[in-house]
């Protein structure tokens, strides 16, 4: 038996497999979930991955630091507020320690004054479409990846 969330995304029901077309150019590139919700963080896994993404997480800035630390990275996803941490105060330690990596901002107050002047390369306002998070990380990736090299 086949799903309809299969029927939508191309799954062959003789096979019971995806075969769904990556936006991003394989080798896949990685991007890290810094985000203190998991539902968050799992709605960004399950949509990046099913796009060709390989997907990092961190539910704290501690933790997306120890990962930026061991795994290469191409692009940051992060929220303005993880837990009692500031993800604003986090992008220009980012910019520091890893000037090459694009970071998109996930807030749900696009429009703050608290926002001008913040150093992302874009910003995704919550709630946010599909659309919106895997066009905005599949440019930016492909615009960074000329200086990478």
């Amino acid at each position: 038996m086949i799903s309809h969330f299969q029927v939508v995304n191309g799954a062959d029901p003789d096979r019971g497999t995806r075969t769904l077309r990556a936006a991003v150019d394989s080798p896949s590139h990685t991007v890290l979930v810094v985000d203190d919700d998991a539902a968050i963080r799992f709605l960004c896994r399950v949509n990046l991955e099913l796009d060709g993404w390989a997907v990092r997480e961190a539910e704290a800035i501690e933790q997306a630091r120890e990962t930026l630390a061991a795994t290469p990275v191409d692009i940051v996803l992060l929220d303005v507020h993880v837990g009692a941490d500031s993800g604003l105060d986090f992008i220009t330690e980012l910019r520091e320690r890893h000037p090459g990596i694009p970071v998109v901002l996930l807030t749900g107050s696009v429009g703050s004054p608290r926002l001008d002047g913040v150093d992302a390369d874009a910003v995704i306002s919550k709630p946010f479409t599909l659309d919106q998070l895997t066009g905005t990380l599949g440019k930016l990736v492909l615009r960074a990846a000329p200086e990478a090299g």
